[in-house]
């Protein structure tokens, strides 16, 4: 097997499901570049009978693959994996019978892996596609025990919609799902460290605040260079290999990348998010089905999150921005019309860089509540996270909290989150602050219910008289647990 960083159950499941003397059909799903193709390749090397990727919808030339161009292209890799020649599928009732044919030509009783990657590209409109996957599954490949369908797809929305949650030909006809999530960030030093990169633990969170631990833009990081120096080779420097990446990646994904970038955008824009009803009046949607599942879809696809306002109602559900990429390409590459190929090197002690790593932070940790968990020794108790935000009025200033851990043992975690390159320091207005935090907050709580400030941070806390209003402090090292 090729190096392979973490996904060490991911690849269990998948040899489990090989070995089981069973018909399966298992969709992995997860964000583009996450690793999808590279995991099922590398966990059944060798095991592959037919393996067939979809064709881009757009181009090179931004001309437009449709049914048949991705017909003949699915012609050629059954000529490729020994199919002898006949004439070209005109359409996908035909290909399928066309691998079903071939594939009973090859058996000889053994374990039959078919392939079938970036599938929601084949499903052109009015293809027949899905109605074509019914039917092989359906009446033929769900009847025999060696056969094993794996398939792939990075337009989470469609996989779920038309596999995982479908309520017509293909209801329940998953076997089994694999959601691939982005590296965490032990997984994260585990693979740099394998490349040969150095990095102190400081400058990787760094990093998964810009890559948000995808591995195949970590994959482009250079050993014997620089955080900084990486970071302008790969968005700022001439020829820039992650420069267009974000067009790219809604373009690939998405069938209306401009409407799905356009909500995006404004996402970027407030940390906390909008609600339904304003995400629509500020970019003009209408109150639709439609509009639904573009958000739908942005969630799916782990671009966007929902959530509910810690005290607010279902009715006020918010959507965030969360991936760390896009937070960080529109915040200083998106339209820029001149940019210094040394930006990062030049900029990374400036006070914009500086603020725009104590929000990333936030979403790193974010990603990592499992860590805070187990740090604060309460992985068994059951709980929930959410946002916390109190707007000001005449009288009082308002607040924001952006991790809250209300758990069943009767305590809220009440969680700063601070990225320093050195230990943090509470002074008297801070503290003071903390204090009027805590006490708006408890007044949101039932008596038997205490408030528990918990300090995430780099290094440590610096202890001192205003120390003590923090009950435990987790620090990145915590964050780069199991």
């Amino acid at each position: 097997m090729g190096y392979i960083v973490g996904r060490e159950a991911e690849t269990e499941e998948l040899l489990d499901l090989y070995h089981n003397g069973r018909a399966e059909f298992v969709a992995v799903y997860g964000r583009r570049r996450v690793g999808k193709t590279f995991l099922v390749d590398e966990a059944l090397k060798g095991k592959i009978t037919f393996r067939h990727s979809g064709l881009s919808p757009v181009d090179e030339q931004n001309k437009k693959n449709g049914l048949k161009e991705q017909l003949k292209y699915f012609y050629l890799s059954l000529l490729k994996h020994g199919m002898k020649k006949s004439k070209c599928p005109t359409s996908w009732l035909e290909a399928f019978f066309m691998l079903e044919m071939h594939l009973q030509s090859l058996d000889n009783g053994l374990r039959q892996v078919v392939f079938l990657d970036e599938l929601p590209w084949m499903d052109t409109p009015r293809s027949g596609f899905i109605t074509a996957l019914e039917a092989f599954w359906n009446g033929w490949g769900c009847h025999r025990d060696n056969m094993m369908l794996v398939v792939c797809g990075s337009a989470n929305s469609w996989m779920l919609d038309n596999l995982v949650n479908n309520h017509g030909g293909l209801y329940g006809r998953t076997t089994y799902e694999v959601k691939l999530e982005p590296f965490t960030l032990a997984e994260c030093e585990a693979f740099l460290l394998g490349k040969g990169i150095i990095m102190s633990r400081y400058d990787i969170v760094q990093a998964y605040m810009i890559t948000g631990g995808i591995p195949y833009y970590l994959g482009y990081m250079r050993k014997g260079m620089s955080l900084a120096q990486n970071i302008d080779r790969l968005f700022f420097a001439k020829g820039a290999k992650l420069h267009y990446e974000y067009d790219r990646l809604f373009a690939s994904v998405f069938a209306k990348p401009e409407q799905m970038k356009s909500i995006v955008q404004l996402l970027g824009n407030r940390r906390c998010g909008y609600t339904r009803k304003e995400i629509l009046s500020k970019i003009g949607l209408d109150d639709c089905g439609a509009s639904t599942k573009l958000l739908k879809a942005l969630v799916a696809s782990d671009f966007i999150q929902s959530y509910v306002p810690f005290g607010k109602s279902k009715r006020e559900e918010h959507y965030k921005l969360t991936d760390p990429f896009c937070l960080f390409y529109m915040k200083f590459v998106k339209g820029q019309k001149e940019i210094d190929p040394e930006f990062w090197m030049h900029n990374v002690a400036s006070q914009s860089v500086s603020s725009w790593r104590g929000f990333a932070f936030e979403e790193v940790c974010l990603a990592h509540f499992h860590q805070i968990k187990k740090a604060l020794d309460v992985l068994g108790v059951s709980s929930s996270q959410s946002a916390w935000a109190v707007k000001g009025d005449d009288e009082n200033d308002g607040t924001q909290i952006d991790l809250l851990i209300n758990r069943k043992d009767n305590v809220v975690n009440m969680c700063e989150m601070k990225f320093y390159n050195e230990k943090f320091t509470v002074n008297k207005p801070y503290y003071a602050k903390l204090v009027h935090r805590q006490n708006i907050l408890s007044e949101k709580l039932s008596r038997k219910t205490v408030v528990h400030n918990v300090l995430v941070t780099t290094e440590g806390l610096t202890y001192n008289e205003y120390s003590g209003i923090f009950q435990r402090v987790v620090t990145i090292d915590d964050l780069f647990g199991k």
